[in-house]
């Protein structure tokens, strides 16, 4: 019985990519910026080959890897979330979706208050934190929804939960996720309740994201049309709309992702558990928190040793990135990075440098080889079976 457990690590860059100046990303290096952090501390990685990647300086590699290692780079063009996991699922998107750094047309916003019968408060781009500080109170008094985008390709709806419900403003995000098309099809629709009082507004966990779907086939419809489980933790179902997937769990952050991974690993499944760890990127790189992105990189490395004391001989784990989000720089949007990946598990070749890789797709070719499954999608396979 086959088994992939595939965890992206939310925002994990390892260095700039060549063409980072095109997106304002000179300099970024995440594992660089949070290495430096005297909260730092992964182990488990590092013998695993984290330190040996190509290019990675941060630290001191080890003689003997336990894991075969790669760089991953983007070629999708965009830095975003959806992007970047499409293309890990064997999608290259070679268009970026729009982004909106005015704010989001007078017509697009006029239809949305006509469909959903509230005004519209903002509408330009802002910090997800200090948006509900600025415009909540106004929220709490008229009713209507603070909208914002931001540097990525997101429309952003922000509610209190006591005057909108949670179910009633992921409505309000599905009736702007059926608007927002063609030219103006944004990545992401995203539900942002927050609860509290004026002037200590904090957000809650009951984010829920409206995706685009994939508009060809990834590795998840091949894996699931083949008659395989996958099984999707935290933002994973929401990232795909739900395209080629199983079974699903939302998950409140890295605590639980992980906790609920591990629930899945003691299941008898067939095929790939797909993991997002999404604190790393929204609790800490978006945030600019340097220390509170390297705690939470110790406490997933703490937490490693769990997760592969549960792989079988057959199973095969996983671990890579999506974009960056250097906490260091002062930007607070993704940064256009490598990422890395470590393989680990018995049919793994440890130790091999798998070098710099022209695609993240060539994770999703992997998945499927290791299944028998032929390639219906963008990558090339990282190491024979």
């Amino acid at each position: 019985m086959k088994r992939i457990i595939l965890i992206v690590l939310d925002s994990f860059g390892i260095g700039e990519m060549p063409d980072a100046a095109d997106y304002k990303d000179e300099g970024s290096d995440t594992l660089g910026a949070v290495a430096k952090s005297p909260c730092f501390s992964m182990p488990n990685m590092t013998k695993m080959g984290l330190f040996d990647i190509d290019g990675v300086t941060a630290g001191n590699g080890t003689d003997h890897p336990t894991g075969a290692y790669a760089r991953m780079t983007e070629a999708s063009a965009g830095k975003d979330t959806t992007i970047g996991h499409w293309e890990i699922a064997g999608m290259i998107s070679k268009k970026p979706f729009p982004v909106f750094p005015n704010g989001f047309p007078d017509e697009i916003i006029r239809r949305f208050e006509q469909e959903t019968g509230r005004k519209v408060l903002c509408n330009k781009p802002y910090s997800g934190t200090e948006v509900i500080q600025v415009y909540g109170e106004e929220h709490m008094r008229t009713g209507a929804l603070i909208v914002y985008t931001s540097a990525d390709s997101v429309f952003q709806i922000a509610a209190h939960e006591d005057i909108v419900p949670v179910e009633e403003l992921y409505h309000y995000c599905e009736i702007a996720r059926a608007m927002l098309v063609g030219d103006c099809g944004v990545g992401r629709v995203i539900a942002r309740p927050f609860i509290g009082e004026p002037g200590s507004f904090t957000r809650t966990s009951r984010r829920h994201d409206f995706s685009l779907q994939p508009p060809q086939e990834t590795m998840l419809d091949q894996l699931k049309e083949a008659g395989y489980d996958v099984l999707a933790v935290g933002k994973i179902n929401d990232i795909f709309a739900g395209k080629g997937i199983t079974e699903f769990v939302r998950t409140s952050g890295n605590e639980e992702g992980i906790q609920r991974t591990l629930e899945y690993m003691d299941r008898d499944f067939e095929g790939l558990c797909f993991v997002n760890l999404v604190d790393f990127d929204m609790l800490y790189g978006h945030r600019n928190d340097v220390d509170g992105y390297a705690k939470a990189l110790a406490y997933f490395d703490e937490k490693l040793p769990e997760i592969t004391a549960k792989l079988r001989p057959d199973d095969i784990l996983m671990i890579t990135a999506d974009h960056g989000c250097d906490p260091a720089t002062p930007s607070t949007d993704h940064s256009r990075e490598y990422t890395p990946l470590i393989a680990y598990g018995d049919p793994v070749p440890a130790g091999e440098n798998l070098g710099t890789r022209r695609t993240f797709a060539d994770i999703g070719a992997t998945v499927l080889a290791y299944f028998g499954i032929p390639l219906h999608i963008d990558g090339e396979t990282l190491f024979e079976f």
